[in-house]
């Protein structure tokens, strides 16, 4: 059985071009809807006053085979020769494993093992902590499958808005370091 495979794209969107682009990915995403191996699709735009015109569009495949024969479909090659206009250089294609969302860098991700460690770090003290925290307030009074559904979803909490990005920005000179042969900035 194939695993869904996941892609991040990034492209930079010309200056008073950011709603025609916007308009033709959401009319594209209907219709490449209707390829069954698309699994789902997702547009990430810059947030208002945001000085980078880059546009993320995130894509879900059924396998790696479904995602090359997307890209060379004549329904993307449509869509792409009509957007190129409202944007500017070429597309960034990122095949995600899932840990990267946490680790976004305009570089390439850092090495999945510093993912996964770091990851880990943050995972184990939390898997403790939270149904430390819980067991006083609803641990008797509920069923365990229940207890261990308020578990998981205190621990998906915790590390998607507390300990991964602070985690992340702390370890970004050890997950991202820097390269010796660019200049630094000043």
């Amino acid at each position: 059985m194939n695993e869904p495979v996941h892609v991040a794209i990034t492209r930079r969107v010309k200056p008073g071009c950011e709603a025609a682009f916007q308009e033709e990915l959401r009319a594209f995403f209907q219709t490449s809807f209707g390829q069954s191996s698309v699994q789902g699709a997702g547009m990430l735009v810059p947030a208002p006053g945001a000085s980078s015109p880059e546009f993320g569009i995130l894509r879900t495949f059924s396998s790696a085979a479904e995602r090359d024969a997307f890209y060379a479909s004549a329904l993307f090659k449509d869509w792409d020769a009509r957007v190129r206009p409202l944007t500017e250089g070429e597309p960034v294609h990122r095949h995600l494993t899932g840990l990267e969302a946490w680790f976004r860098s305009p570089n390439s991700p850092p090495p999945v093992w510093k993912m996964a460690l770091l990851t880990w770090v943050a995972v184990w003290p939390i898997s403790m902590a939270v149904p430390a925290a819980l067991t006083p307030l609803i641990g008797s009074r509920v069923p365990n499958v229940i207890f261990a559904g308020a578990v998981a979803a205190g621990i998906v909490l915790a590390l998607t808005w507390f300990a991964m990005p602070l985690l992340a920005k702390l370890a970004r000179p050890w997950l991202q370091p820097a390269d010796p042969s660019k200049p630094s900035p000043k």
